[in-house]
C-alpha cells in the first residue's frame, strides 16, 4: 500500500487516481503502471487483444443501452435486472407475472426469445483521427464540418466491414470532436431470457433506494445468446444453438475486502467532464429542471393508476422504471452540483485557462475568444433552449398517443423486410402497453404544464385551436381528440397499410397534433442553429485548449457508448462529518429495511424470498463469518450504460455486477469526486445464491467456471 501511495503522489499530472473511463485498446504506460500497482495481475494483452483471447471478449453491449458479461461456454450473459426489465415485462401478464414472481427456465427449450433484443461484441478499435481531420479544409464552417465528418466517417465504416457482412462499424468522436475512433462490432440477435429474480429482489428499495447507499438490491438477470449452426449471428430460430464464445469470464467465490483491486468493463453512455461552466449551467437549470418538473407530474399519474390495477402495473412498469431512474438522477445531480460547487470549480479552471492563454502569445489567436463566445451563445439560446427542454418532455416524451402518431407518420414502408418487421413490432408495442384513460390524463397535464412554463411565443398553433374551439378547456380538447382519432388503436395504422381511401391520415386529430409538434420543433432548431453551431465549435476548442494547458496529464475521453475500462479499489466513504459508510451490505440490513418500511411497496418482499433468506442456507456463497453479502462499493468511475458491467478482481474474475452510483456524487457525469464517488454493485455470490437456492436453477451455476 505504501508503494501505491508513493506512486500516486508521484504521478498527479499523469493519472488522476482512479478517475477515468479508459479505452482498453489505448491504455498508456502510466495507466497500466498504476493498475499494476493497485493489484491488476493481467497483462494489457489479457485485457484487450483483437483476434486473441482476452477479458474484453467476454464483455457485451446489452441492447445498446446497458452492459453485460458472458460467463459460460454456452453463452450465458449476466446483466442487471433493470437492464432486462423491458424483456421481463414483455413476457409478463396478469396470469404469468414474471415481474412480481420472477422467471426460471428449467431447460434450454423454456428460455424465452426477445425479438428486438441484441448483444454486441467489440471486434476491434482503431484511431482514425488523422484520416478524418485531413478531409476537413482549414477554415471550414461548423455546419459544413459536420457534414464532412459524417461523410468521411460513413466511408471509413463501410470500408472496415466491406469483406464481412456480419460486422458493423461506427466512427465515434472523442474529446469534443478533436479525435475519432473506429469501432467494429459483431451483433447477435437471438438473445433469450433465462432467469429473473422477483422484482422484490431485483428492484428492492424501488425509487426510495435508487441512487442511494447503503443498498440491498439483487439487481441481476440472466440471458443466453444463441447462434446458427456455425456459431454466427442469426435471427431467432428454434434451430439455433447456444453461442460458444471465444472467451468467458470466470466467477470468483473469494469475495473482496477493503482495498481490494476492482475493475469494470462495459459501455458507459455519456459524460460531460470537459463541458464549460456555461454548458453545465444549461444542463442543470434548463434540461434537468424540465425533466424533474414534468416527470414528477407524469409519474404521479402513472403510479396512481399502477397501484389500482395489475394490468396497468405490468403495462407501465418498464416505462415508469426508465422515466423515474433519470428523474431521480437529475434531482441528485442538481443537488450535488450545488452542494459541491461544481460550477464554481469549473469557473476557477476557466480563469486558469484564460491566464495560460494570456501567457502564451501563440495560443491567443486560436483560443482568446473561446470562453467569451461560449458565454454569448449559451445566453442567446437560453429561452429557446428552455422551451425545447419542456417541449421534449411534455410532448415528444409525453402522451403515448402522440408517440404512436409520430411513429405512423414516420413509418418507412420501403425498409428492408427485417427492419419493417421490427418497426411494426415496436409500433404495436406502444399500443399494447398504453391505457387510454391514463394517457388522456397525461395529455391534459402535459398541455397545462407546457403552457405554464414557457412564453406565449413558444406555444404551438394547437393552443390557439384549444382557446378558440374549446374555450381553453384542455380536458374537453383531449376528450374530443381521443374520441375522433383512429390512431388511439392500431386501427388507423391498419387503414394506412391497406390504402383505405376513406381514411386520410393527415386529417386525423392525433396526426394533426403530431405534425404541429414537428413544425414547432423545426422552428426551435432553426432559431438556435447559429448559436448551437458556435457552441459546438467553441466547446471543442475549449477541450483542445485544456488538454494543451495540462500537457503532462493523461486525459481519458468522455463516455460515448464505446467500450471502457475503469479501475479502483473496494472501500467505504464518509459523506458527512461523523458519518462513515462500510463497503458492503448483508441480508441483515435487508431485513432491517423490511421492518423499517413496513407497508411501503418499495420494500415489499415475496414471502418465499423472505423464507429462503431466513433459512441462512448460504453454503459456499457465505462470507467467512457465515453471513451473506448483498452489495458492495468501489471507487470505480462509471455512469449510465455501465449498468450490468462486470466488476472484476485483479485476476479478471467476476466479483459483482455494477448497477448504480451514490447520491452524494450525482454530479459524477460532470465532475469526478474521488472522495465521494462510488460504484454500487451486487455481490456475485448473492447472485449465485438466488439462482441456486431460491430459483432452484443449479443447472445454470453448473455452467460457470467458479474459482476460490
Amino acid at each position: 500500500m505504501k508503494k501505491l501511495l508513493l506512486l500516486l503522489s508521484f504521478l498527479p499530472l499523469c493519472i488522476w487516481g482512479n478517475e477515468g473511463m479508459w479505452l482498453p485498446c489505448c491504455l498508456s504506460k502510466q495507466t497500466q503502471q498504476v493498475m499494476k500497482e493497485m493489484g491488476l495481475e493481467l497483462s494489457s494483452e489479457q485485457l484487450y487483444n483483437p483476434g486473441g483471447k482476452a477479458l474484453a471478449n467476454a464483455v457485451v453491449s446489452f441492447g445498446g443501452f446497458c452492459s453485460g458479461v458472458v460467463v459460460s461456454p454456452d453463452g450465458l450473459v449476466f446483466t442487471n435486472h433493470h437492464c432486462g426489465y423491458d424483456a421481463i415485462q414483455q413476457h409478463s401478464s396478469v396470469e404469468h407475472d414474471y415481474l412480481r414472481d420472477g422467471f426460471v427456465a428449467d431447460s434450454l427449450s423454456k428460455e424465452l426469445p426477445n425479438p428486438d433484443l441484441f448483444v454486441s461484441f467489440l471486434i476491434r478499435t482503431e484511431d482514425v483521427t488523422e484520416r478524418v481531420l485531413q478531409a476537413i479544409p482549414v477554415g471550414t464552417k461548423e455546419n459544413d464540418r459536420a457534414l464532412i465528418v459524417d461523410s468521411i466517417s460513413t466511408l471509413i465504416a463501410q470500408e472496415a466491414v466491406a469483406n464481412d457482412t456480419l460486422l458493423r462499424a461506427e466512427i465515434t468522436p472523442f474529446y469534443g470532436g478533436n479525435e475519432f475512433y473506429l469501432s467494429v462490432y459483431k451483433d447477435y440477435y437471438d438473445v433469450r431470457l433465462v432467469f429473473a429474480p422477483p422484482s422484490s429482489v431485483g428492484k428492492f428499495g424501488g425509487d426510495t433506494d435508487n441512487w442511494v447507499w447503503p443498498r440491498h438490491t439483487g439487481d441481476f438477470s440472466v440471458f443466453r445468446i444463441y447462434a446458427d449452426q456455425n456459431n454466427q449471428p442469426a435471427a431467432y430460430s428454434p434451430e439455433n444453438k447456444p453461442y460458444h464464445p471465444d472467451y468467458f469470464a470466470p466467477v470468483s467465490l473469494g469475495g473482496y475486502e477493503q482495498g481490494s483491486f476492482c475493475m469494470t468493463m462495459g459501455y458507459p453512455g455519456s459524460t460531460s467532464r470537459y463541458l464549460s461552466s456555461f454548458g453545465i449551467d444549461e444542463r442543470i437549470n434548463t434540461d434537468n429542471a424540465a425533466m424533474i418538473n414534468v416527470r414528477t407530474i407524469k409519474q404521479a399519474i402513472w403510479k396512481n393508476a399502477m397501484e389500482k390495477s395489475d394490468d396497468i402495473r405490468i403495462k407501465y412498469a418498464s416505462k415508469y422504471a426508465q422515466s423515474s431512474n433519470y428523474w431521480k438522477n437529475s434531482i441528485g445531480m442538481n443537488q450535488a452540483v450545488k452542494e459541491l460547487k461544481v460550477i464554481e470549480k469549473k469557473q476557477a479552471l476557466e480563469r486558469q485557462l484564460q491566464e495560460w492563454i494570456r501567457r502564451e502569445p501563440d495560443k491567443r489567436s486560436k483560443y482568446a475568444r473561446v470562453l467569451t463566445e461560449l458565454e454569448l451563445n449559451y445566453r442567446n439560446r437560453r429561452n429557446a433552449a428552455r422551451a425545447m427542454a419542456y417541449f421534449g418532455e411534455t410532448f415528444a416524451n409525453g402522451p403515448e398517443l402522440i408517440t404512436a402518431a409520430l411513429a405512423v407518420l414516420n413509418f418507412d414502408f420501403e425498409a428492408e423486410e427485417s427492419d419493417l418487421e421490427r418497426n411494426m413490432r415496436q409500433l404495436l408495442e406502444i399500443y399494447a402497453n398504453m391505457d387510454i384513460s391514463v394517457d388522456k390524463q397525461v395529455f391534459v397535464a402535459m398541455l397545462k404544464e407546457y403552457a405554464t412554463e414557457v412564453g406565449k411565443e413558444f406555444l404551438p398553433d394547437v393552443y390557439s385551436l384549444i382557446e378558440k374551439d374549446f374555450k381553453g378547456d384542455y380536458q374537453a380538447y383531449v376528450d374530443d381528440l381521443y374520441a375522433r382519432s383512429s390512431l388511439k388503436t392500431p386501427h388507423g395504422f391498419e387503414q394506412v397499410v391497406r390504402g383505405d381511401t376513406t381514411y386520410v391520415l393527415f386529417d386525423d386529430p392525433a396526426a394533426s397534433f403530431a405534425i404541429d409538434m414537428l413544425v414547432k420543433f423545426y422552428e426551435f432548431n432553426q432559431s438556435v442553429e447559429e448559436a448551437s453551431m458556435n457552441i459546438e465549435k467553441n466547446e471543442r476548442l475549449l477541450n483542445e485548449a485544456m488538454r494543451e494547458m495540462e500537457a503532462d496529464r493523461v486525459f481519458y475521453p468522455d463516455a460515448n457508448s464505446t467500450m471502457r475500462l475503469s479501475f479502483g479499489m473496494v472501500g467505504g466513504y464518509s459523506p458527512k462529518d461523523a458519518i462513515e459508510y462500510s463497503y458492503f451490505t448483508t441480508t441483515k440490513g435487508l431485513f432491517d429495511k423490511i421492518r423499517q418500511y413496513k407497508g411501503d411497496s418499495d420494500f415489499d418482499v415475496l414471502p418465499s424470498v423472505v423464507e429462503c433468506l431466513r433459512r441462512k442456507d448460504f453454503g459456499r456463497y457465505a462470507t467467512g463469518d457465515g453471513n451473506m453479502n448483498v452489495c458492495f462499493i468501489s471507487d470505480n468511475d462509471i455512469t449510465g450504460g455501465n449498468s450490468g458491467s462486470g466488476m472484476f478482481n485483479g485476476k479478471g474474475e467476476l466479483i459483482g455486477l455494477a448497477f448504480d452510483g451514490n447520491w452524494e456524487a450525482m454530479s459524477g457525469d460532470i465532475v469526478f469526486e474521488p472522495n465521494l464517488q462510488r460504484c454500487i454493485g451486487v455481490d456475485i455470490r448473492y447472485v449465485l445464491y438466488m439462482i441456486e437456492k431460491y430459483g432452484k436453477a443449479s443447472r445454470l451455476v453448473d455452467e460457470l467456471k467458479l474459482t476460490d
